[in-house]
């Protein structure tokens, strides 16, 4: 053969053009990695490693056995960077895996291979490739870059095991400067078979009001500007990219793409998941992902789960309050909606941060507002059609099996009109509450739903003279429709004004407890007494 006639001049001449073909190569890939031209990048890596393959052989030398392992160790990690800045984490992952099975302890793959697991908040994993390159020699001279890995991922870590978030400077500050850096967390919760639909999240311990359930990303999010008179186009615009940012998210990533998966498209029954595979410290290679999902079906789990940022429900800080945002965060995809709703969400950039708008006992299932429940039946039953659901929660079952749903419908058509006198109608509905012998969380409920018409006469003076010895103090109505819908800002208000118009304000050490307990049902535990303080006082000034 005359593979066997190759002399060894000959054997050595072909090395060295090889090897000049692929050092060429090589300057060709990393002049296109720093022109951020990625596609093209990948590409020529993919022809060094094919090359660097084919050059191995029984025959070749130790010292050529080296080099062929270097350059190739050195072409999937460039290639697993190349893939990173993509968010082709999967495959940039594999790409890691290949470079360390050659040199286990190599500093840029080890960085690379930390970055990608940091974006995919596994904390733990990412801290364990940083604490590796730090090892290395070249640590050294990157010290800076490694130190600040190092820290960015210790702090992520601790706040992903503890939830000690805290947003106060900023919130206070008036959200300026850089958004609060947050990371994934876990509370008490656990996900089970739900009597309201489906699967639900369910608290495991008892938690009071404004303890942090779930800190969660967005899969994806997509946001605009959107004046009053924006038309359906626009809001399709929206859908559209937002859809096409989660296909690509999953299309390049299998561990997201298996989180997706477990979500409900509308109408399969499906399993409670372990809670585990949603952990950060959770311990998943790269080929335990077995829930790729078809575009079809990823449709109808972004028709059922993807959630509006911009909500009656919902608290928005910092500079994304002034968009309209829909985006997909998985693990609140779980918490089912209830016009007798528990939790409360705040979004702080990309999170989703959930928390108890009231004290939840154990067992008992987390359930979020998913429009405005401070809303009379009639309106809050359109609104759960347009949602394309029936809402069977305690508080609906109550209002529909009234023997007074006449007088009830008269009183929602007069204040639905907005020319009732707001104090007769409080007054009305009360002394109905008296002979229809409603207590405990019913009157909660149906102040609740009349929440309009007491805002409006807690708010004016004039109102209050005239009435405000025939009905009961803000105080007591707040306490009953918290209990009901939980703390929610338009509440807080309220009682602040009644303190203020009482003479009290919130300066009392009992009044300022109350006070904060609500606010914490607004903002939850992220907000220190201190901030949640000085911002009721804020409320008191207006």
């Amino acid at each position: 053969m005359r593979e066997a006639e190759i002399s060894k001049e000959e054997a050595i001449e072909f090395a060295v053009e090889e090897e000049e073909r692929i050092q060429i190569l090589r300057s060709k890939a990393t002049e296109l990695l720093l022109r951020e031209e990625y596609n093209d990048s990948i590409k020529t890596y993919s022809q060094i490693i094919f090359l660097c393959q084919e050059s191995i052989s029984p025959k070749s030398t130790q010292s050529r056995l080296s080099n062929i392992h270097r350059t190739l160790c050195l072409a999937f990690s460039n290639r697993a960077e190349a893939r990173a800045r993509q968010s082709e984490f999967s495959e940039a992952l594999r790409d890691c895996e290949a470079a360390l099975s050659i040199d286990k302890s190599h500093f840029k793959t080890l960085l690379c291979k930390g970055k990608i697991l940091l974006s995919l908040n596994r904390y733990a994993a990412a801290l364990d490739c940083f604490k590796q390159a730090n090892l290395d020699p070249y640590a050294t001279e990157n010290s800076d870059l490694v130190n600040g890995l190092l820290k960015k991922c210790k702090k992520l870590e601790s706040l992903s095991r503890l939830g000690a978030f805290d947003i106060s400077d900023w919130v206070l500050g008036g959200f300026r400067g850089k958004t609060p850096e947050l990371a994934e967390y876990i509370g008490a919760v656990e996900i089970k078979k739900s009597e309201i639909s489906g699967r639900g999240l369910f608290a495991t311990r008892n938690v009071e009001s404004g303890t942090l359930m779930v800190v969660t990303r967005a899969v994806a999010v997509d946001r605009a500007i959107m004046p009053q008179d924006s038309g359906e186009n626009a809001h399709l615009v929206i859908w559209k990219n937002f859809i096409d940012k989660v296909v690509e998210t999953a299309k390049n990533c299998e561990y997201v793409s298996n989180l997706i998966s477990f979500l409900s498209a509308g109408d399969e029954p499906l399993e409670a998941p372990d809670m585990e595979v949603f952990r950060p410290e959770a311990d998943v290679g790269i080929g335990d992902f077995s829930g790729r999902v078809d575009k079809e079906r990823l449709l109808s789990i972004l028709d059922v789960n993807s959630v509006l940022e911009d909500a009656i429900s919902a608290k928005v800080l910092g500079r994304n309050a002034d968009y309209q945002g829909v985006g997909l965060w998985i693990l609140a995809s779980f918490i089912n909606h209830s016009c007798d709703p528990n939790v409360r969400r705040v979004h702080v950039g990309d999170y989703m941060v959930v928390h108890a708008a009231r004290d939840v006992k154990a067992g008992e299932e987390l359930t979020l507002a998913y429009f405005d429940v401070l809303a009379p039946r009639e309106k809050r039953r359109e609104m759960a059609d347009n949602w394309g659901f029936v809402c069977g929660c305690k508080r609906c079952l109550f209002e529909d099996g009234v023997c007074f749903k006449n007088e009830m419908r008269e009183m929602e058509m007069a204040m639905g009109k907005g020319v009732v006198d707001v104090g007769s109608l409080v007054y009305r509905l009360e002394e109905g509450m008296r002979r229809w012998m409603v207590r405990g969380r019913g009157k909660g409920y149906l102040r609740a739903s009349f929440w309009e018409a007491y805002e409006k006469v807690f708010g004016s003076e004039k109102v209050m003279r005239k009435w405000g010895r025939k009905i009961p103090g803000a105080e007591a109505v707040v306490d009953s429709v918290v209990h009901v819908a939980g703390s929610d800002e338009r509440i807080v208000r309220v009682l602040v004004e009644g303190l203020r118009r009482g003479g009290g304000g919130v300066n009392g050490v009992v009044e300022m407890e109350k006070m904060i307990k609500l606010g914490r049902g607004v903002y939850g535990k992220m907000m220190k007494k201190q901030a949640i303080g000085a911002l009721l006082q804020l409320y008191g000034q207006e």
